[in-house]
């Protein structure tokens, strides 16, 4: 992998999954955000012909002379350039790929100067992420169908009473669970290869339940089976991050929920927002069982509804009328 790539770039990346210990799929964030970088950075110094279309510009030349060469200025002119088809959030996670490559470089002496030492990253507007509300939440479920439901309905079950990635629910083992009395629990797998542990309530223990036995008679014959893992596809190898998408989003026009934002990973911030507003749970304990590194992730996930403002305004020991 990465064979397109320079010598020093891909040292790069070899740092960040072995060492930085990233995961697969952010260190390939990382190398299409550098690779679509070094193509403009060669386009804009006039190192390749402007006639050769945009993905074929090759990085296998980019050399330490190359990355030592760009200027502040240089990163402001691809901000520029991309600025007209990316979103702000895109933006600054391409500026923070490039800080991320270039404090490397200077670290480990390749260069003698960080260009993105004084680099400002643009602001991101922030908006309250899309969730479904009870009802929504109840009419999904109710509407799961199908030869696979018992299956579909626990991976839908685990989504909104867990709050887990997509990547946690693909990775999840049979040895993973552990049920016992009064510690039902579960191990995840996050970002990061981190490990933590959720526990699992009587709709999770349910639901896990009528799929474990449905697994047992459905793939009894199966030839090749995936005998680790807990969710399986018709063929009975481990389902993929895709296909759960998928089953998702089929899951979702059978309720009646389809073209309304909705998504697999809007089931996750579902299930954030639902432990916050109905629950009460703590702002802490919410960050541990999402399994954020920051607790300033967790805050965009705990939104405050409207009937909430209302409540505490209403609710104020200071909610008195004046006497006149």
């Amino acid at each position: 992998m990465y064979n397109d790539c320079s010598p020093e770039i891909r040292e790069f990346l070899f740092y960040l999954e072995t060492v930085k210990g990233r995961s697969k799929n952010t260190v390939y964030a990382y190398y299409k955000d550098i690779r679509y970088f070094f193509r403009f950075i060669k386009l804009h110094k006039g190192l390749c012909d402007k006639q050769t279309d945009f993905e074929n510009i090759s990085i296998e030349d980019v050399s330490i002379d190359l990355i030592k060469s760009v200027t502040l200025s240089d990163i402001y002119e691809f901000f520029h350039y991309v600025n007209s088809t990316n979103q702000s959030s895109t933006i600054a996670r391409k500026a923070s790929c490039l800080r991320t490559f270039y404090k490397h470089m200077y670290n480990i002496n390749a260069i003698d100067k960080n260009p993105t030492e004084n680099l400002e990253l643009p602001k991101i507007k922030k908006s309250l992420p899309k969730y479904l509300n009870l009802e929504q939440c109840l009419q999904l479920l109710n509407s799961i169908d199908g030869p696979f439901k018992a299956r579909d309905y626990c991976m839908v079950t685990l989504f909104l009473n867990c709050g887990m990635r997509l990547s946690e629910l693909v990775g999840i083992n049979l040895n993973d669970i552990s049920i016992c009395e009064n510690n039902n629990r579960l191990l995840l797998r996050g970002k990061g290869n981190k490990e933590r542990i959720v526990y699992l309530n009587d709709a999770c223990l349910s639901a896990l339940n009528d799929y474990l036995i449905f697994k047992r008679d459905h793939y009894q014959n199966a030839k090749h089976l995936d005998k680790k893992a807990l969710f399986l596809s018709r063929n009975g190898n481990r389902i993929c991050a895709r296909q759960v998408e998928r089953i998702i989003d089929n899951c979702l026009q059978k309720a009646g929920l389809s073209g309304m934002g909705f998504s697999t990973h809007k089931l996750r911030h579902t299930a954030a927002t639902m432990m916050y507003q109905h629950a009460g749970v703590d702002i802490r304990v919410l960050q541990e069982i999402l399994g954020h590194n920051n607790l300033g992730t967790t805050q965009i996930y705990t939104h405050i509804s409207n009937s909430q403002v209302k409540e505490a305004i209403e609710n104020s020991p200071l909610n008195f009328k004046s006497k006149k």
